[in-house]
């Protein structure tokens, strides 16, 4: 997994941000309309050209935190004090352990990839897409999630999802400080913007992808600052996104967006930009080669890098009705939040007009529409948006001052943030509970004693789960791989037979459907429960299971 400290040719955020602080402080004493940028001191005041335009704000000298700070001093200063709490904030909500239907068979793909050190090529889960070409598109995430389950189990699961939600938020803090200069808006913006993000930490191999789109923007803002070494670790970077998770097309869009963006000096209005130099165009060309070139590295060669695409065009069933492909709903308290910050960022626009660059301007635009037109796309939002969010929260924030720090206290309480997450971990037996509240545990264990008749219809929900803990023996109807089941019409037939269409029965007859495990409270249970066809031989408080009674009867009937 990526962390925060990456090379010394100024990858190392965590360690050396706190020097800008002192920036910071400088920019607020400074007359607004002389600051009116918006951006870090040295972009503000440059009119030599892109040398000055990329430098970084260097404390000189003495005045220098990091020269007077020891290691633990700064491992115990009041910025890394803020990075602990953000570290609590994920803490409370994921310790409940609440993750997606498709953690269970995205384990049993990655626990079949180490088994048999092969890639999957065909479907073998699943009576109805049954022989049909897949891949394990996200197979690296999988392996992540199958060794850490093999290792140390449903707490191992528990520790990795808080390690990356942990790191997505660090990450978020480190870039917003980056670019504002000030750990304390820095903190602010991630903490507004944590409500968005929370609820798509549910242990999936889109949780790296999250940090690996951080971790390039980092790179590119230090890039922009003149650490022209930053960008070499874009390849590699890309070698291991391409491998696990489809959304590497958004590093590729701002990686090119931040190129083309120095392709000329602009001031239009309230956005700006300036001209790369020609070695810092040619690096740019270099690393977009190579990290091109990064994608074909894959177990399947070019074709895992056109999966996106395919994806895009191709589903349109998939991306009308999963939840997440929806469009943001402004109904909820996620969608409101979405809709206060895109207010308050054009109240602060025409109140103090400020100056932004092409590109971070560009991306924030592009992330506002993508999250607009799909739920899922908030991860994509957020990055873009953070770091526009701390320069704007700074203009009221005081910056950091090493000489008033409260080392003792802050270590005081980073020591009880720690200890307060070690002793409200959950165990494994409060873990197994959870999960048995959540997925059909008891029914699994219900069908291992007594296998029904196959085929067998199920939830999409339960899907993921009786391919994990059925261990493939019993085929499923339907799971989350959607774009497996699109194309033959298994998708809109489960959604006819969920919804009780009147053509329902006929289709469960269509597939020689024998058996139904469904939830218990859902329409299609008291369909099938009214029906003398079938007979439900096993209930909990979670799922029930029918079989077919009398297979003699007609289609429809």
């Amino acid at each position: 997994m990526s962390t925060l400290s990456l090379d010394r040719s100024g990858l190392i955020v965590a360690m050396d941000l706190s020097h800008q602080d002192r920036a910071s402080e400088d920019r607020m004493q400074t007359p607004l309309k002389s600051v009116g940028s918006g951006l870090p001191r040295e972009i503000a005041a440059a009119e030599a050209g892109p040398a000055s335009a990329t430098s970084t704000p260097r404390a000189s000298g003495s005045d220098s935190p990091a020269a007077h700070q020891s290691f633990l001093k700064r491992v115990v200063s009041f910025p890394a004090l803020l990075a602990a709490l953000l570290v609590v904030a994920v803490f409370v909500p994921l310790r409940d352990f609440n993750v997606d239907p498709d953690l269970w068979w995205h384990l049993k793909v990655g626990q079949g990839i180490l088994a048999t050190h092969r890639w999957p090529t065909a479907d073998t889960y699943s009576f109805t897409g049954a022989g049909t070409p897949w891949m394990a598109y996200e197979w690296l995430g999988e392996t992540l999630l199958a060794a850490t389950h093999g290792r140390w189990g449903l707490r191992g699961l528990l520790g990795l999802n808080l390690a990356l939600g942990a790191a997505i938020l660090l990450a978020l803090y480190a870039l917003a400080w980056l670019r504002s200069g000030n750990s304390k808006p820095a903190f602010a913006a991630c903490a507004l913007l944590l409500p968005l993000t929370v609820g798509f930490f549910t242990l999936r191999p889109q949780m790296l992808a999250t940090l690996f789109l951080i971790l390039t923007l980092i790179m590119l803002e230090l890039f922009r600052r003149g650490r022209t070494g930053a960008l070499w670790l874009l390849p590699p970077l890309f070698l291991l996104w391409v491998n696990t998770h489809g959304s590497f097309v958004v590093g590729f869009f701002a990686l090119g967006v931040y190129a083309v963006s120095g392709l000329r000096e602009i001031r239009w209005g309230c956005l700006e930009s300036f001209r790369w130099t020609a070695a810092q165009r040619l690096r740019l060309g270099l690393v977009f080669l190579f990290s091109l070139m990064a994608l074909l590295v894959t177990p399947y060669g070019p074709k895992l890098a056109g999966f996106p695409m395919e994806m895009a065009f191709s589903h349109p069933l998939v991306v009308s009705s999963i939840t997440e492909w929806r469009p943001i709903p402004f109904n909820l308290p996620v969608g409101k939040i979405f809709l206060a910050l895109l207010v308050g960022f054009l109240l602060v626009q025409i109140i103090l007009p400020l100056t932004w660059q092409l590109a971070e301007t560009t991306l924030f635009l592009a992330g506002v529409i993508a999250a607009c037109l799909h739920w899922r796309f908030l991860l994509v939002f957020v990055p873009f948006c953070a770091p526009l969010l701390a320069v704007i929260l700074s203009r009221w924030m005081q910056p950091y001052e090493p000489g008033k720090d409260k080392h003792a206290l802050n270590g005081l309480l980073i020591a009880a943030a720690v200890v307060s997450m070690v002793r409200f971990l959950p165990t494994q037996a409060q873990l197994e509970q959870r999960v048995a509240r959540h997925w059909p545990v008891e029914t699994v264990q219900y069908i291992e004693l007594h296998p029904p008749p196959q085929p067998m219809f199920n939830a999409y929900g339960f899907g993921g789960y009786l391919i994990f803990g059925l261990d493939g023996r019993n085929k499923v109807f339907i799971d989350g791989r959607t774009d497996l089941y699109e194309p033959f019409g298994v998708l809109a037939d489960y959604q006819s037979i969920t919804r009780v269409a009147p053509n329902a029965l006929a289709l469960l007859w269509a597939y020689n459907v024998q058996s139904c495990l469904v939830h218990r409270d859902e329409a299609l249970a008291t369909l099938l429960t009214a029906s003398p066809v079938w007979s439900r031989v096993y209930a909990d408080d979670l799922a029930a299971l029918f079989v077919r009674t009398q297979r003699h009867l007609q289609a429809g009937e």
